[in-house]
């Protein structure tokens, strides 16, 4: 079973770009320096891995949604489709980067040694995920529907950490933390709710069959969430917390 979720490019395209657009804060962390080789894991459509490639530094991208690989390709970006469970690389890399993708992975012990292994011996790895708090509002509205069809939610997998139990897990892995934190970001989603819902929660949206009990279903889950996420002139946004670290071999 894949560790991510599977997505769709052109869905991604119109309702989560922002993704990628918050996406300088990391990659200002990960400062790529011309001649290092750093694997952008979990690198989607490629968006960001092209403006690290734009530093000088030779980037490959790893991605398990083969929609999201041929975009990254079609960039002209050197992409191999996989798990990241599955990532088997020996002391290749320089730096190890990724953006908005481990909060989808539950096995963290297994997934930061094959990172570790992956990396050179003074290699560092920069990340920025979902923390503790994120989307909590969305979460409890979605369990709140789960509860009252009685459906599952869909969100086992999901990872959200303190920066204290990330860097207890780093260092259980071999890693020492230079720098971990965790910020509120409120984020604006252009596309609104209903949008951000149907990509980055499709596996609960999509267990009900299309017409009138899908549409009771969202019509509930936006009545929810307006109090808390819609502004008076009628944007939405998503209560996102993100957690961001720097970690180095030891």
């Amino acid at each position: 079973m894949s560790s991510q979720h599977v997505w769709n490019a052109e869905s991604y395209e119109t309702h989560g770009r922002f993704v990628s657009d918050h996406g300088q804060i990391i990659l200002n962390w990960l400062d790529p320096q011309s001649g290092e080789l750093i694997l952008d894991a979990g690198c989607g459509d490629g968006a960001l891995t092209s403006e690290i490639a734009q530093s000088g530094a030779e980037v490959e991208g790893v991605e398990v949604s083969p929609s999201m690989v041929s975009a990254a390709r079609e960039r002209g970006l050197k992409v191999r489709e996989l798990d990241l469970l599955l990532l088997d690389d020996e002391a290749r890399y320089d730096a190890i980067f990724s953006n908005a993708v481990l909060h989808w992975i539950s096995d963290w012990p297994r997934l930061l040694s094959g990172f570790r292994k992956a990396l050179k011996p003074d290699g560092r790895l920069v990340v920025e995920c979902g923390g503790h708090g994120n989307i909590a509002a969305i979460r409890t509205a979605i369990c709140a529907a789960a509860s009252q069809y009685n459906v599952p939610t869909h969100a086992a997998a999901e990872a959200y950490l303190t920066p204290e139990e990330a860097t207890k897990l780093l260092n259980e892995a071999g890693f020492e933390v230079e720098r971990a934190e965790l910020v509120a970001r409120r984020t604006y989603l252009k596309s609104g709710m209903e949008g951000w819902l149907s990509v980055f929660r499709h596996q609960f949206i999509e267990q009900f069959p299309e017409g009138e009990v899908r549409d009771e279903v969202m019509a509930k889950l936006l009545s929810w969430l307006e109090p808390q996420l819609k502004t008076a002139d009628g944007d939405w946004h998503a209560d996102y917390v993100r957690l961001r670290f720097i970690a180095h071999m030891r």
